[in-house]
């Protein structure tokens, strides 16, 4: 089959290699379409991937083509999206709900071979399968949304609140379509792309700006969400959150990546800084709000390329080019 390959840090390639096999409890997906994400970019940079080569891709959907012999939920020709989570389900964290912070954690598309590939290799457990009336091809936008949802979850709900999210790629914007549907009384959206932000304004964001300093919220907001990983952003977001409020970093920035922080005013206005790391208990509650049209894929997928360019969609990817872009083999 036809597969990326991320060989070396900065160094990618499509390359054919031996067709997968299931394990007793796998299935193997004919892959329909894979998206890129941020966290693609930090495996292409050497981080997050303890060993390379490694076949990328962590949000991806198909239709199974084989399954292992202990099988019995799933069958051939099923339409699945794929949950990439990979629990030890041993550790403290594991044995505490807490499987995304696993210390044995592991994904596919990160430490074992992903969905930026013909075909892919998936635990049977970890396949949700899709209604009928879902075009598979559109599949691969779960994955984002159940981390969204999982963003949603460690803030907990806030009736009326004042939200602003920082970043208007496909994150950002799924992160504006939960914030007007878990009851925000506005939702403001900052990104220097004009091309991504006007998108924002097309999915109904009250407010949207290049700089926080254009919008007229002088107290601040009551959620501030950074969905850059960007330590300019980070930085600025931490400074706009009004007395009582909630700062999330949702965003995956580099190993390097600092911000400042002022203690006196954490304590003194009950600033709450806290952080979403990936799917936890979300990925099938992503899939039936998916299901039930919470997002428009033709708005939220801009790109659509054949798998041999994959080099080509990361370099758009990087580039800031179009909102999610997949590859479809």
């Amino acid at each position: 089959m036809r597969a990326a390959i991320v060989e070396a840090p900065g160094k990618i390639s499509v390359a054919t290699v031996p067709d997968p096999a299931p394990g007793p409890r796998d299935v193997v997906v004919s892959v329909a379409s894979c998206g890129l994400c941020g966290t693609d970019l930090h495996i292409l940079q050497g981080e997050f991937a303890p060993t390379l080569p490694i076949v990328p891709g962590h949000e991806f959907a198909g239709e199974i083509v084989a399954v292992g012999a202990d099988v019995t939920d799933l069958a051939v020709g099923d339409k699945v999206a794929v949950d990439p989570s990979l629990h030890c389900h041993e550790c403290r964290y594991c044995r505490a709900g807490r499987g995304n912070l696993c210390d044995n954690w592991a994904a596919i598309g990160v430490t074992v071979p992903g969905g930026a590939a013909e075909f892919a290799v998936a635990p049977a457990a970890n396949c949700v399968r899709l209604p009928e009336h879902i075009d598979v091809r559109d599949a691969a936008l779960i994955e984002p949304l159940s981390c969204a949802v999982r963003g949603y979850d460690v803030l907990r709900g806030n009736l009326g609140a004042q939200v602003l999210i920082y970043g208007s790629g496909t994150m950002g914007l799924m992160m504006l379509e939960l914030a007007k549907r878990t009851g925000a009384a506005s939702v403001d959206v900052l990104d220097v792309n004009a091309q991504r932000l006007a998108t924002a304004t097309v999915l109904g964001c009250d407010g949207a700006a290049a700089r926080a300093d254009e919008l007229d919220r002088p107290r601040g907001w009551d959620v501030v969400i950074d969905a850059t990983g960007n330590a300019g952003a980070i930085q600025d977001g931490l400074g706009r959150v009004a007395k009582g409020g909630t700062f999330l970093q949702f965003g995956v920035a580099d190993y390097a990546t600092t911000a400042v922080i002022e203690p006196y005013r954490i304590y003194n206005q009950e600033i709450t800084v806290t952080g979403s790391m990936a799917v936890l208990h979300s990925y099938e509650r992503a899939a039936a709000l998916f299901a039930s049209g919470v997002l428009n894929p033709a708005v939220f997928i801009s790109d659509r390329l054949p798998l041999e360019q994959y080099p080509q969609a990361i370099e758009r990817f990087q580039a800031g080019i179009g909102r999610k872009i997949v590859v479809e083999p």
